[in-house]
């Protein structure tokens, strides 16, 4: 490696550095638990043609992947020689950012020595836009919220404050949203001075040589590790719940020599409920699925994302044209990597993970419509529960983890603090995980109520309660999951609209990962301490395991 090359790369790990304080002035400043306990977000820095340079570790594939072509989007949108410096330029166009309204993408011009040299951007969600709010019920996209085309949010340093309230009165929760959307702009700050602190440092007064060196070193060796797969074209079909009825989810995976592409061909036509997926939603978690087995190690952006490719036809589910509702659109674009995943295992059979929850236990609360009236205070919340990632050929799946999402579970304290509900219990469900010669991941098993004497509102969107996750090369399929009011109640579809009324209990029970390989072929000790710890029952031990108590 020459002198110039390695000024190059401690450049690039520099980027690396600032791409991930600037993910945290976001989360630290964020005032939505979702953002703020969870992770929900994106942030990253770009050239001055709008490629991904650096992207930050925290955040989800959704907010990162679309990210990457969002800026690209605004870039063509505004003229660089229009742009100031303090500008910072905002949407929640679905089809543009992050696959629906309560994402909002900003993206600001980093000046330096009186020119713009790049940009940083950055997502999070907001839990509120008005319409009917975080739930699949909607018809089009026009009863989801307040949908906001490109434009500036900060003019030369000082904010649109008109764009602000017309954001705050179409919310339930107007103080938390203008919270998250200041801290949206303390993360496109953050990065954008640290950005030209680092370029002063170096004594450079452009990207392009290291932006170059970044993207062309990124793509060799992903382009690398693409030539050392196996050539063809292999498809898989995933059934899942759907709302109305069961979804097929058809995949054709095609490996060339020097890029990979992914067709959704013969995957079902739209909902008429809000669990559509445009199609840049869709291609995120596809991609980030092959990024994790095909050159993890190298850093995600512009480079490494460009061998790949995604393609469906128009208004099939996993790539729906506006105005179609997209709300809940993660419900069925998480589901995408086990969709893959069914492809890539044909190549790559001792690699590649069985099924897992995959779907987020995203559930969105809100007061019920009569409590404003009766003098109860407003609320909507978003919490977030996992299931468990399906078993690695090496390794047992992991409990109560979100894959592909990334989020972190919502927290009892932080839940309870911020709404009027109570979590009583929480806990991993035993037996949950799918047996196998290594294991799959358990969900958890929680109850929750409300606080006050006041129903509550409960807009379900989740996955794997009709079709578990299924194992792979001979393991057990992951438990499904439930949901239902009180311990002797009537189990509930996975998606639609609940009324929790007051002194009722909500039971739900996320997924479990599914199991790989035949599961009499586990190690013993590994299946004694299984059962010692409480993760499976001695009737699983015994029956399916055939070890001898």
């Amino acid at each position: 490696m020459s002198m110039t090359d390695t000024r190059l790369q401690v450049m690039w790990n520099r980027l690396l550095a600032v791409v991930e304080e600037q993910g945290q002035a976001l989360i630290r400043a964020a005032f939505s638990p979702i953002v703020r306990e969870c992770g929900d977000i994106s942030a990253g820095i770009f050239d001055l043609q709008g490629r991904m340079l650096a992207q930050a570790v925290t955040g989800t594939p959704g907010h990162i992947n679309t990210m990457a072509e969002a800026v690209k989007t605004l870039r063509g949108r505004f003229q660089i020689q229009e742009m100031k410096p303090g500008d910072i330029y905002m949407t929640n166009d679905p089809w543009i950012a992050s696959g629906h309204l309560n994402d909002f993408l900003l993206m600001m011009p980093v000046f330096y020595k009186e020119r713009v040299v790049g940009f940083t951007s950055c997502t999070s969600h907001l839990v509120d836009l008005g319409g009917l709010g975080m739930g699949p019920e909607g018809a089009d996209i026009f009863d989801e919220g307040l949908l906001i085309p490109p434009c500036k949010l900060m003019d030369a340093g000082t904010l649109n404050a008109f764009l602000m309230e017309i954001v705050k009165a179409n919310s339930r929760e107007p103080v938390a949203n203008e919270g998250d959307i200041y801290a949206l702009i303390a993360c496109c700050e953050a990065g954008a001075k640290r950005l030209a602190d680092m370029m002063a440092e170096f004594g450079i007064d452009h990207l392009d040589a290291l932006a170059d060196y970044i993207i062309d070193t990124s793509y060799k060796g992903t382009i690398e590790e693409i030539a050392n797969l196996p050539k063809g074209t292999w498809h898989n079909v995933l059934t899942v719940d759907g709302y109305e009825n069961e979804i097929d989810l058809h995949a054709a995976l095609t490996i060339a020599e020097d890029h990979i592409l992914l067709d959704f061909d013969g995957t079902s036509g739209l909902s008429n409920k809000g669990i559509n997926v445009p199609l840049n939603y869709a291609t995120a978690y596809s991609v980030f699925a092959l990024r994790c087995i095909i050159g993890p190690d190298i850093p995600n952006n512009a480079g490494s994302l460009a061998p790949f490719r995604v393609v469906g036809p128009r208004n099939c589910i996993l790539n729906a044209q506006s105005p179609a509702p997209v709300a809940m659109r993660h419900t069925l674009g998480q589901m995408t990597p086990d969709l893959v995943y069914g492809c890539l295992s044909q190549a790559l059979p001792d690699v590649i993970p069985a099924e897992g929850a995959s779907c987020m236990y995203d559930l969105p609360l809100r007061h019920a419509p009569e409590a404003v009236s009766k003098g109860h205070e407003q609320f909507a919340l978003e919490l977030v529960f996992s299931g468990g990632t399906g078993a690695h050929p090496t390794l047992d799946g992991l409990s109560a983890t979100a894959f592909p999402s990334g989020v972190w579970g919502s927290q009892v304290e932080t839940t309870e603090a911020v709404a009027p509900v109570l979590i009583t219990r929480r806990e991993l469900k035993p037996d949950s995980g799918g047996a196998g010669r290594t294991r799959g991941g358990l969900g958890q098993h929680i109850e929750i109520r409300s606080s006050v004497d006041e129903d509550f509102m409960l807009f379900l969107s989740v996955e794997r309660v009709k079709n578990p996750a299924i194992g792979r090369f001979g393991g057990g399929q992951g438990a499904a999951g439930r949901i239902r009011l009180g311990e002797d109640g009537t189990d509930l579809p996975g998606k639609g609209e609940v009324r929790v009324k007051a002194g009722e209990t909500l039971i739900f029970e996320t997924p479990g990962g599914s199991g790989f390989g035949d599961p009499k072929e586990r190690d013993r000790e590994a299946v004694m301490r299984d059962l010692e710890e409480g993760l499976i029952s001695t009737q699983v031990a015994k029956n399916i395991y055939g070890v001898k108590l």
